[in-house]
């Protein structure tokens, strides 16, 4: 994709017209595609780029997909997934504040949410849930979603960061954290 001529709607646009399943399942061939179409986009945010898609709801939540989300597929399984979190986490705070996420649909301001989801940071984790909670009891069929981030919560409630996370980032777990991610289903 040509950098100077991207737009947020083309890559919303192609986001949201894919399943969740494709958004949120460990599929190497999507990781590869998203690399083809989206790589330079997402260095170049991840770079400190873009910002001037910041000043509208559609473009802030394409800048929060090129740094929260897909970097999560595009370096799987390595430190550098989470290496827009805090460019992310800034923006998403930014956009929450200025009322952006009203203008979105329901779907799309889970991706809004995301990056308060993924923070190592109990306070953020609290204002993911309610966010979350207010989504949920505004449309009901995103309920499932708020589920998500209670369970994130209780993870940096319980640890203080995300125990699954500690070997990509090179972080000793406890014995309390190597206990809990012996579990079947820990992590996410």
């Amino acid at each position: 994709m040509d950098i100077a001529a991207a737009t947020p709607a083309e890559l919303t646009d192609f986001w949201f017209g894919l399943s969740p399943q494709r958004w949120f399942g460990k599929d190497p061939a999507f990781d590869a595609e998203l690399a083809a179409r989206f790589a330079a986009l997402v260095e170049t945010a991840l770079q400190g780029g873009l910002k001037e898609w910041l000043s509208t709801p559609s473009g802030t939540l394409a800048y929060l997909l090129l740094t929260d989300q897909m970097p999560r597929n595009l370096f799987r399984d390595s430190a550098r997934a989470f290496a827009g979190d805090a460019l992310a986490l800034a923006a998403a705070q930014q956009a929450v504040d200025a009322g952006f996420d009203r203008a979105l649909t329901p779907i799309e301001r889970v991706f809004m949410y995301l990056p308060f989801e993924h923070a190592e940071d109990l306070a953020q984790q609290d204002r993911s849930v309610a966010l979350f909670e207010r989504l949920a009891a505004e449309s009901p069929a995103s309920a499932g979603y708020l589920d998500y981030a209670l369970r994130h919560r209780e993870v940096i409630a319980r640890f203080g960061r995300f125990p699954h996370r500690n070997h990509l980032l090179g972080r000793e777990s406890t014995a309390e954290e190597a206990s809990y991610l012996a579990q079947p289903g820990a992590g996410f």
